[in-house]
């Protein structure tokens, strides 16, 4: 399978991104997949090449490229109980500084460099997203309802804008909550804010889960959730993609 390193010019300078795409000399539907926090490395790089693999050209951009290229910090091969504080004590301000106009800024940029790669199918793309990338993924669909078809995200604040945010999205959308993120209380205060702006969606608690747990290379980790993730995942792009 070609995968590629990339760069995305953008208003803030030449974003690093990591492509994976089938090789069978046809152009295919695109999809934006944002990473968690810790950005983009080996396990970011193997599901972007899963993702592929069913027939998807997967740009995943560094989305902390103001502060260098991935990796932006120095991360260990497994990130457990022990190395986490250091990690995010790292981590959080590159967060933090990552605003809203930041966001959409890029997304202009990623949504822009994605539709005219060569090997990419005319047409709207998805975007999906893990963790802080769920939220970006979020705030990309609602800011383009004419480009964006499907939106995926995964133990991801998705609601941290607010119900407001949810109001631009035409997006067919799966939101899967890690249990330890969501009460179902608060699960249906999210359904019905998604259900309010007209969103057409399906979101639920992982059982069993915490968050992180489609990460292979951390303490979070949950085999069974990473295949939920993929079952609901896969579908939702065959339906959308090909709807579109």
């Amino acid at each position: 399978m070609p995968t590629k390193m990339l760069h995305i010019p953008t208003a803030a300078g030449q974003a690093d991104a990591f492509a994976a795409y089938p090789d069978r000399g046809e152009r295919f539907p695109g999809v934006l997949m944002y990473a968690d926090g810790f950005g983009i490395r080996p396990v970011l790089r193997e599901m972007a090449r899963e993702l592929a693999g069913h027939g998807y050209y997967v740009l995943v951009p560094n989305v902390f490229h103001r502060h260098g290229p991935a990796p932006v910090i120095e991360l260990p091969e497994y990130i457990d109980e022990e190395s986490r504080p250091a990690v995010f004590a790292r981590l959080m301000p590159l967060i933090e500084a990552h605003t809203v106009e930041r966001t959409l800024s890029d997304a202009d940029a990623y949504l822009g460099f994605l539709t005219t790669r060569p090997e990419v199918a005319a047409g709207p793309v998805a975007v999906t997203g893990y963790c802080i990338g769920g939220l970006l993924a979020t705030r990309t669909a609602a800011a383009h309802p004419g480009r964006v078809a499907a939106l995926a995200a995964f133990h991801a604040p998705v609601e941290a804008d607010g119900p407001g945010a949810f109001a631009g999205i035409t997006a067919q959308v799966h939101f899967g909550h890690a249990e330890s993120d969501l009460t179902p209380e608060a699960l249906d205060r999210l359904n019905q804010d998604l259900h309010a702006a007209g969103v057409a969606h399906t979101s639920e608690i992982y059982p069993d889960t915490v968050h992180g747990f489609t990460m292979s290379d951390t303490d979070a980790f949950d085999p069974t959730g990473l295949q939920h993730h993929w079952d609901r995942l896969l579908p939702l792009l065959d339906r959308a993609l090909a709807d579109s």
